[in-house]
C-alpha cells in the first residue's frame, strides 16, 4: 500500500479528494500550478497522517486560492515569497509521516 492509498483510504475519502482536485483544476493556471507545487512539496516532505487534517489543510489552501483569484491576487501576496515556510507552518501542529518514520526508527532501535 503506497502513501496515498494509506491516506485517501475510504470510497468517501476519494470522493473528498476528487473533488479538492476538480476545484484546483477550475483555478486559474498561476494558481493551480502554486497548488500542485505545494501539494508535491507536502507529499514529499512532510505531510499529516490523517486524511481528516490532509483534506482540511488542502481544503483551506483551495479556499485561499479561490477567493484571491476572484480578487485578482498574486499567489505570493496570499502566501508570501518563502512558500516552503508557509508549508512547513500548515503542517506544524500536525502528525506527519516523518514524525511516524521517526517514532517508528528509535521504537526499533530502542528494542535492539
Amino acid at each position: 500500500m503506497n502513501l496515498f492509498e494509506k491516506m485517501i483510504g475510504s470510497l468517501d475519502d476519494k470522493r473528498e479528494w476528487k473533488a479538492l482536485e476538480s476545484r484546483a483544476k477550475a483555478l486559474p493556471s498561476e494558481y493551480s500550478n502554486a497548488y500542485k507545487a505545494i501539494q508535491n512539496y507536502l507529499w514529499t516532505v512532510d505531510s499529516p497522517t490523517d486524511w481528516k487534517d490532509t483534506n482540511r489543510i488542502f481544503g483551506g489552501i483551495l479556499d485561499l486560492f479561490e477567493e484571491g483569484a476572484a480578487e485578482g491576487k498574486k499567489v505570493t501576496d496570499l502566501i508570501g515569497e518563502n512558500v516552503a515556510a508557509f508549508c512547513d507552518d500548515l503542517v506544524k501542529d500536525e502528525q506527519t509521516w516523518n514524525d511516524k518514520y521517526r517514532k517508528k526508527l528509535n521504537d526499533t532501535i530502542g528494542r535492539g
